[in-house]
Parts: C-alpha cells; structure tokens; sequence
C-alpha cells in the first residue's frame, strides 16, 4: 500500500472534479479547508480552486473516517499527529508507478496474428503464453487495441469466410474474455468516489470492447463496475437507484439496442444525482446520424478516446 505523499501534487482537477471523485460537495471543502486547513488548493486568477491527485486522496482517506463514525476534527487531529511524525497516512487507494518494459521483439500488430493462429488451433497453452509476453513488452491500451482487437477481426473474417467454424469463433472469445477478467482481478479494486457502470446495452451480446474499457478505468483507478452482456433499461434505472452512479457506459452493436435506449438518459436525469449516459460501440461508430439521434453522450470511436472521454466528463461534466 503506498502512502498519500506518493501521489502527483500537480494542480489539475477542479471543485467539482474532486466532488465527482469524493462524493464530497464543494461547500463542505471549503468548510473543511477554512475550518482545519486541511487542503492548500492553488487559487487561479479567476479564483477557481485547482486541486492536485495527492488532495484527492486525502480526502478518500478522510472520507472513510467520517463515514465510520469519526467526527472530522478527531479525523483531522489524527492526520497532524501522522504529519508530526514526518509520515503520511496510507492511501485508500493503490498507487503502482508505470513498470519500465522491455524492448518487445515484433510489433504489437504481430501478437495479434500469433494470437490468432493459437485460437483457432485451440492451443490454450500458446494462448496463455502470448497473453503474458505481450504483458510484458505492452501496455494494456496497446495490447487491447493493437493485438486484441486485430486478433477479434481476424476471427470475424475467418468465420465469415467459412474458414472456422462458429464453435470455434466462440471459443476464441471465451479464453480472451476469461483473460481480460483476470487482468482486472488483478487490478486494485477502486471503491471510493465517482462509480461508472460499463457493459452492454440491450440485445447487444458482444462484451469484450465494453469489458476492455472497464478494465483500462479501473488501471486508471476509477471506481468502476463491469455488469455484463444484455442489460434492459428498466433495470439499469433500478440498480442505478441502488448503486447511485455518476455515469453509465453501455455499448451498442446493433440498431435494436440504439431503440430500446433512446429514452434511457431522461430516465436517469430523474432519478437522485442525475447519472450521465454514454454510449459506444460498432454500430454507433458507422452511424454519425445515429450518434446525434441518441440522447446522451457519445464517448468516441476507439478504446483510447473512450477512456479519455469518461475522464472528461467525471472531472469537468463535459467532453
């Protein structure tokens, strides 16, 4: 676990960025920095307050004390006494510095082939064997779009050609979705501040470019939940009544689920908080009209640009 001083100091997120990622409203910020001097946030000229990650995680680790019972002056008693030691509390959240990697042999495009090849002969072994190498040459981003999503093109190709059959197709993206759950196993689990929900819109079968962005949200420690395949609106509406997101992520494939979406961000601006609705996907990707039809916000059309999307919109409302 690392400590709270390990984090960027870097002013960048705004009152209402750090009331996303807290779930702490501005007026209680303010109170806190006025009251305790708890937080030191830079003032820009117009007289913004500009708050740094370091400040957010702070906060987290407040937060979850006063959620526990612990009044905020004795919570802020405890971090001056930490202070006064010349340490830090731990954060709530993991910090793992960027690993440095090594030189990769070929370029990420060629795994995506040998990826390919290992699938369809159902080498499971070879499978596994790949997946690992490309971890250690690639970042996640690369491996999702420059190795599997290739390998997933190579699959639809071969299938539609009658090169292999459905089955096989089938199996092929199984092992990758069971692999890309594995990674995000792997990955501390975030579950502080703003939560996303990501996953499928309904009728829309095809998880693995909504589970890839749930996995590269939670690397970034985001407070992230993947649902899965098939979602109906009506019960998006009810768990989002329970689960209280900031913002939900749902892909569509096919113009059934573009209908049966189409009144789902007027649905949530009714409910407490008022959820923002993003959508992405293959259909939606080919269909500009449709992008513009569909109440809510398009996130883009690669992985990358969804990733950066989510970001826009949980730390300034907007993309």
């Amino acid at each position: 676990m690392s400590q709270i001083d390990s984090f960027p100091t870097e002013p960048e997120f705004t009152i209402k960025a750090v009331q996303n990622r807290t779930g702490i409203k501005p007026v209680t910020l303010r109170a806190w920095e006025r009251r305790y001097n708890l937080l030191q946030p830079v003032r820009m000229p117009n007289g913004y307050r500009l708050y740094a990650e370091r400040d957010i995680q702070l906060l987290i680790w407040v937060q979850r004390r006063v959620n526990s019972g612990i009044s905020i002056s004795q919570v802020v008693q405890q971090f001056n006494q930490i202070r006064e030691k010349g340490e830090w509390p731990e954060a709530i959240q993991t910090y793992s510095p960027a690993k440095p990697r090594k030189k990769a042999p070929r370029p990420a495009r060629d795994y995506a082939e040998l990826l390919f090849g290992a699938l369809v002969s159902h080498n499971d072994e070879r499978s596994a064997i790949i997946f690992e190498e490309c971890q250690v040459y690639f970042e996640l981003i690369t491996i999702f779009q420059e190795v599997i999503e290739p390998c997933l093109a190579l699959l639809d190709e071969a299938w539609f050609h009658g090169d292999i059959p459905i089955a096989t197709r089938h199996l092929s993206s199984q092992v990758i979705k069971a692999r890309l759950l594995g990674i995000m196993q792997g990955l501390p689990a975030m579950k502080e501040g703003a939560l996303v929900l990501v996953g499928c819109g309904p009728e829309t079968m095809d998880e693995m470019s909504p589970l890839m962005l749930a996995v590269l949200l939670r690397q970034r420690n985001y407070f992230v939940e993947y649902l899965g395949p098939d979602l109906p609106a009506e019960d998006l509406i009810d768990y989002s009544k329970i689960a209280r997101p900031k913002l939900i992520c749902l892909s569509i494939n096919q113009e059934p689920t573009a209908f049966l979406l189409n009144g789902f961000s007027k649905q949530l601006s009714s409910l407490r908080g008022k959820p923002k609705f993003g959508f992405f996907g293959g259909y939606m990707r080919q269909n500009e009209d449709a992008q513009k039809q569909l109440p809510g916000i398009y996130l883009g059309d690669e992985l990358d640009t969804n990733v950066d999307s989510v970001r826009r919109i949980l730390t300034l409302g907007m993309v």
